[in-house]
């Protein structure tokens, strides 16, 4: 109890700085108030906390959560320490959704800018086809991974995939409004900073459905640790596993990606780190520890993205490439299992 207990205090407190530091930064005790619902020294902080940074922080907190979990989950299924849904094109997938959606409101919502453009029923509509997406793509590299044994080939078929499924928005957008291709190529780098009030109750919303159905995979999926034989005989409906997984990793990837872009290395580093953290892959505890990092990973990521200070937005992706990469090469160096693919 005591690592997930000090992991929601490092959240906290990272919550509070990524509220607190920006462009101009607002005393902590007076995020605090804010937070708080009191009055701070300064009317203008309460302006500045909730309109624009307590809505980045509920976002990041949301988004790394959803794909560090999302994360786990395809590493059990797949059996694979690599595997990720922008890996296995996952996030393509659902940005191919998104781009679709975005292509079928035309240019008024190109026109609005694409956060602002997508609002009420458009915004679900995109975030319905995001995990579409999400879950054909996946779906399609499950099927694949059937006929694959090796670690390396099935990356490489969930490269390949998503290389596929990129090239198709490229061809959508070069028949939509070029300011639909503009707005396009900004929200792939990777933002949490274009997500309002109104749209954090949906964000949220779809986020809790994949950690639900997460939490309920909990047993089989421990069970399929030792193999989908071994899930069979202990009565583990595998395809229904499957099955369960498709939709929760969709939800979970899907929805953040139709806020927020394809964000890297969050869902292929974190789940690592957890298990660092706890020794053991029991989903009972590794899926909780794997939230929590996650949310502190992207919460710390949106603080260095933010310089305080300065007006400097350095795009999402930078950062988490940056954390991300050198624990993916730890990981790589470490893993037997990779070494004897390769060789």
């Amino acid at each position: 109890m005591r690592l997930p207990a000090g992991l929601a205090a490092a959240v906290l407190a990272l919550f509070v700085l990524a509220v607190a530091l920006g462009p101009v930064s607002v005393p902590v005790p007076d995020t605090v108030r804010v937070l708080a619902g009191a009055t701070p020294s300064d009317p203008r902080w309460s302006v500045v906390i909730g309109t624009v940074r307590l809505p980045r922080a509920i976002t990041a907190v949301l988004a790394g959560a959803a794909l560090a979990v999302a994360g786990a989950l395809v590493q059990t299924l797949f059996r694979n320490p690599l595997a990720d849904p922008y890996v296995l094109g996952v996030s393509s997938g659902a940005g191919l959704g998104v781009a679709l959606s975005l292509a079928a409101g035309g240019a008024a919502g190109a026109a609005a800018g694409f956060a602002e453009g997508l609002v009420g029923a458009a915004r679900l509509g995109a975030v319905g086809a995001a995990a579409l997406g999400a879950a054909a793509v996946l779906a399609l590299v499950l099927v694949l991974a059937r006929w694959v044994r090796s670690v390396v080939t099935l990356l490489v078929v969930g490269v390949m995939v998503g290389a596929v499924t990129t090239a198709v928005v490229s061809l959508v957008l070069v028949w939509s409004d070029p300011r639909i291709a503009q707005q396009y190529v900004v929200w792939g780098l990777g933002s949490i900073d274009g997500t309002g009030g109104a749209d954090l109750p949906v964000l949220a919303a779809v986020v809790g459905a994949g950690l639900l159905v997460a939490g309920l995979l909990v047993k089989p999926l421990n069970a399929l640790l030792l193999g989908e034989a071994h899930a069979r005989s202990v009565g583990v409906p595998v395809r229904r596993l499957r099955a369960a997984v498709v939709v929760a990793v969709a939800l979970l990837a899907g929805g953040v990606t139709a806020f927020c872009g394809p964000i890297a290395f969050v869902g292929i580093a974190v789940p690592h780190l957890a298990r660092l953290l706890v020794d053991t892959s029991d989903h009972r505890v590794l899926l909780p520890v794997t939230a929590l990092a996650g949310a502190a990973v992207v919460l710390a990521c949106s603080i260095a993205g933010h310089p305080p200070g300065t007006e400097t937005v350095v795009p999402l992706n930078v950062v988490t490439s940056l954390v991300g990469a050198p624990v993916v090469i730890a990981v790589l160096l470490r893993s037997r299992r990779f070494a004897a693919a390769v060789s």
